[in-house]
């Protein structure tokens, strides 16, 4: 009798919950003006990574669509929602306390479409923010380097070239924003004068254009010794240049490299393949190894390894996916240079490859960006197919965090240098200048020396660069997700 009343309440408890989520998923029910709020809802209470850290993400904190609307019509617009429904985002919490500063929601999927495809307007200049002084105030920039083909690579600015002022309005942490946003504008430039930041009078405009980035910006053997050096500066993880970064390898290899300095100091990013293709052509004699495990929320972790477990592992591979076979290195060794701004996907290849060769890091602790996410559509599955025709809203929320072999993950904070090693405003050599500060240092220790001697010079806190001014900038995406 006891067994029959057990086996009655588990009925009724399923019947209800059956009812409940019936209920919850009935789209019919959402009035027109709250469909993307609905999606927005729906999809993080499904995918996000800290669903179980958000009250109002909770299975249990709505019994049907009704309760749902109500509380939808309840926020302004979607994006007020959004940002809501973020665990401790970085638009509501200080840096410092911020949990999620990555997540974003695009008013047209077009958007991000393109910036997987290294599409972007852009003027070309590709640039820094430091603060002029302490952790606040006045603000200024710096070139990092010069996207080819672009309005900036037809005028007289290179890298390391400095602007205080944008229009004749100098650059603050209020303004920056919306002056950099123009499509046309004039940076009124200045001399770095013994860690002064002084006006010269001279100015230059600049226009964006819509521009396609190839990632693979330099590619050269340099000749230390006897040793033939590659030296490759990659600045986006871009998965429609595969080909390219694998033919970049090809001629690596066909020169006969025996070393590798992989310049990430500026790639803030991109595809986990990608990321996988790389660590691959640098190593090359793991195929078929774990590189990165993947981590989900409670929710979906346990679908996949029930469902499909081979989705949750990234393995070492000697093809890329149209089936050209990788240019591998096959080393056991790299230098790999680093700055503030190497995040996601770059900080995914030096975590994924230190379990399995040496690793030397040069240059300043990276961003700190261990999770990845995905792209929701308003469809019935999230995915891209049978989106909404109503509106182009989309959202790439961090959905996973990544771990390398022996399960490490966590470095929120940073990955820190072997050797630390900041860039000097006022020592700036060319990209490839055997001469630039952290390249020379990567050559002095395969010279078979150590430390080179570096002068001591005025450092500026950072505040942001280009790629974090895009919405999604630093990014780590899975191309694809069942």
């Amino acid at each position: 009798m006891k067994n029959k009343i057990n086996l009655l309440i588990l009925i009724v408890f399923a019947s209800f919950f059956a009812f409940s989520c019936s209920d919850l998923n009935d789209n019919l029910d959402v009035p027109s003006d709250l469909k993307v709020q609905n999606f927005i809802w729906k999809g993080l209470n499904l995918y996000y990574l800290w669903q179980s850290d958000v009250p109002d993400l909770a299975d249990a904190r709505f019994a049907n669509q009704n309760q749902l609307n109500d509380f939808l019509i309840t926020k302004t617009t979607p994006e007020v929602l959004f940002q809501d429904l973020l665990n401790k985002p970085i638009s509501q919490f200080p840096r410092s306390e911020a949990i999620d500063r990555f997540s974003v929601l695009v008013n047209d999927y077009t958007y991000l479409e393109n910036l997987f495809q290294g599409i972007t307007k852009n003027n070309g200049v590709d640039f820094s923010l430091r603060y002029k002084s302490g952790t606040s105030g006045p603000i200024f920039g710096w070139v990092r380097y010069i996207i080819p083909n672009s309005d900036a690579s037809a005028k007289d600015i290179n890298r390391g070239t400095i602007f205080y002022a944008i229009n004749g309005t100098p650059l603050t942490v209020d303004n920056y924003n919306s002056l950099l946003n123009n499509d046309t504008y004039t940076l009124n430039l200045a001399d770095y004068d013994g860690g002064n930041i002084t006006p010269n009078g001279k100015s230059i405009t600049l226009t964006k254009t819509v521009l396609t980035e190839n990632p693979v910006f330099l590619n050269k053997i340099i000749n230390v010794g006897t040793k033939k050096v590659a030296y490759l500066v990659y600045n986006g993880f871009t998965a429609n240049f595969d080909n390219q970064l694998n033919d970049a390898f090809g001629l690596l290899k066909n020169a006969g490299a025996t070393h590798l300095v992989l310049d990430l100091r500026y790639n803030s990013g991109g595809s986990v393949q990608t990321a996988t293709y790389l660590a691959s052509l640098i190593t090359g004699q793991f195929t078929n190894q774990l590189f990165a495990k993947k981590i989900w929320n409670s929710k979906v972790q346990p679908y996949y390894e029930a469902n499909n477990p081979s989705s949750l592992v990234e393995n070492f591979t000697n093809q890329i996916e149209n089936g050209a076979n990788l240019n591998s290195l096959n080393l056991s060794k790299v230098y790999i240079l680093t700055s503030k701004s190497t995040a996601s996907a770059s900080e995914l290849v030096i975590n994924g490859l230190k379990p399995y060769i040496n690793v030397v890091q040069i240059g300043d602790v990276t961003t700190g960006k261990n999770a990845g996410s995905i792209t929701l559509y308003d469809s019935p599955n999230f995915g891209k197919d049978g989106r909404s025709t109503s509106h182009k809203y989309a959202m790439q929320p961090l959905v996973l965090k990544t771990a390398n072999k022996t399960g490490f993950g966590d470095y929120q904070n940073g990955l820190e240098p072997t050797f630390l090693l900041k860039e000097d405003l006022g020592n700036l050599n060319e990209l490839g200048n055997e001469s630039e500060s952290l390249l020379s240092q990567a050559l002095a220790i395969i010279a078979g020396g150590g430390r080179i001697s570096v002068p001591n010079f005025r450092q500026f806190s950072e505040f942001e660069d280009a790629k974090s001014l895009q919405p999604f900038g630093n990014d780590m995406y899975l191309k694809s997700f069942k």
